[in-house]
C-alpha cells in the first residue's frame, strides 16, 4: 500500500465508508484496508467512526492535520497537532483559519529603499526585506553615505 492510497483510505473512513467500498476503489483487498484501520483507530461501522473522529477533534484529543492521537503535556497549553510537521502542513493548507487582529497589521516604509511595505504585530521593523537592511547597515561607505551609529553610540556622539 502508498502513502497517497493509505491517506485516502483514512479521508474514506472519516467520511463514513466502510471497508469493503473503500477496498474496491482503491483496488486493494478488504483485510489489508480493515487491518490498517485498525492499526489507526478507525476500526468500526463507518459512520460511527466519522462521528466518533469529529468529536474527538473538537475536543482536541486528535490531530487536526493527521488524525492520530495527541499525547497532551500535564502543564501548559493544550496541544493541536502531534508534531511540528503536522502544524506546519495544516497551517499552509489552511491561511484563512488563523486569527490575525487588523490592529496587529502595520503598514510602514522601508527606510532604505522607501517602499511601503505591510507587516503583522512588530511596530518596530523598519526594512521590507533583509537585503535591505544589509545594505543600509553595512554597504554605507560603499554608497557614499555616512557610516552606521548604533542608537547608544548617537547618544555618546550628541553629548560629546
Amino acid at each position: 500500500m502508498t502513502e497517497t492510497q493509505a491517506e485516502q483510505i483514512r479521508e474514506f473512513r472519516l467520511k463514513g465508508i466502510g471497508y469493503k467500498a473503500i477496498a474496491s476503489i482503491l483496488d486493494l483487498s478488504r483485510d489489508v484496508v480493515r487491518n490498517y484501520c485498525k492499526d489507526q483507530g478507525l476500526e468500526g461501522y463507518g459512520p460511527v467512526v466519522a462521528v466518533n473522529k469529529q468529536e474527538q477533534m473538537q475536543q482536541g484529543s486528535l490531530c487536526r492535520c493527521c488524525s492520530q492521537t495527541i499525547r497532551q503535556p500535564g502543564m501548559g497549553r493544550k496541544r493541536i497537532f502531534c508534531s511540528d510537521q503536522c502544524r506546519r502542513q495544516w497551517w499552509a493548507a489552511h491561511p484563512e483559519d488563523s486569527r490575525k487582529k487588523e490592529t496587529a497589521i502595520y503598514k510602514k516604509t522601508c527606510v532604505y529603499c522607501g517602499r511601503q511595505f505591510t507587516v503583522y504585530a512588530s511596530k518596530n521593523r523598519k526594512y521590507c526585506s533583509h537585503e535591505c537592511y544589509v545594505h543600509d547597515r553595512f554597504w554605507r561607505e560603499e554608497e557614499g553615505r555616512e557610516p552606521y551609529l548604533s542608537p547608544a553610540r548617537r547618544e555618546e556622539a550628541k553629548h560629546e
